[in-house]
């Protein structure tokens, strides 16, 4: 996932926290993904026909009845690129009592989650194949959200890319007005230098307010993905992030 591509103009001068790092121009126009190359399985492929008519919602630009989509009124969390969907099938089954409106556009991705769902027979997830940031802005009204979930976004190393990261500023303001009074946004990350910028954004944002002193405990619902455990195993970190909407 990330910010949009690269701008061709100057770059703007050193930025005032919870802004992109200094020296980087901030792109004109958010977008929550970089679509990748990948195949997509036969298994996927069946998860598709047999799953996607009644899973995988259609984008509309307008606001989104989250209780007929589910079929029952329920906390909402949006889930921001789930990837192989391994983490939101496994909080969907320890947390069957709120529903899940999780945003992917890696149809390898969206597939692979489906079958998670057909396997485990869970009924509180629903899949927008669609940039989150156009979701956010046309079919989520202001306090609609009671939590936000960003697990692993593509860190962009270099810094030059910096600013095609998806944590930034503007994302961030466009979720915290999304969220309820006493809702939350839990970022993951296992590149410290994203964390810190991560930390930095999400603490300028005015209607936030941090629940750790820096970086937050891992909750118990988000699991230890494959991926993680190699890195952790490898001596990698993970860092976690907890916000809660303000009043």
């Amino acid at each position: 996932m990330a910010l949009a591509p690269e701008s061709a103009q100057p770059e703007a001068p050193p930025r005032a926290p919870g802004s992109a790092p200094a020296g980087v121009t901030h792109p004109k126009t958010i977008k929550s993904f970089v679509r990748r190359a990948g195949r997509t399985t036969t298994g996927q492929a069946k998860a598709f026909e047999d799953f996607g008519p009644r899973y995988v919602l259609p984008y509309h630009p307008a606001p989104i009845d989250a209780a007929a989509v589910f079929g029952r009124d329920a906390p909402l969390i949006l889930e921001i690129g789930f990837g192989m969907g391994e983490a939101t099938a496994h909080i969907a089954n320890v947390r069957p009592d709120d529903n899940f409106l999780c945003c992917e556009v890696h149809e390898p991705g969206v597939g692979a989650l489906l079958k998670r769902i057909g396997e485990q027979g869970l009924t509180n997830i629903r899949i927008l194949q669609h940039d989150a940031v156009e979701v956010l802005d046309h079919m989520l009204p202001p306090a609609s959200l009671d939590g936000v979930h960003i697990f692993f976004p593509d860190p962009w190393h270099k810094t030059k890319h910096n600013k095609r990261r998806l944590i930034q500023s503007p994302l961030v303001a466009k979720l915290a007005a999304r969220l309820k009074p006493g809702g939350y946004l839990h970022c993951a990350t296992d590149w410290e230098p994203y964390a810190q910028q991560m930390l930095q954004v999400l603490g300028a944002e005015p209607a936030l307010r941090n629940t750790a002193e820096g970086f937050a405990h891992q909750p118990d619902y988000r699991p230890l993905t494959k991926f993680e455990n190699r890195g952790l195993r490898l001596g990698h970190g993970v860092w976690d992030l907890v916000f809660v909407r303000s009043a």
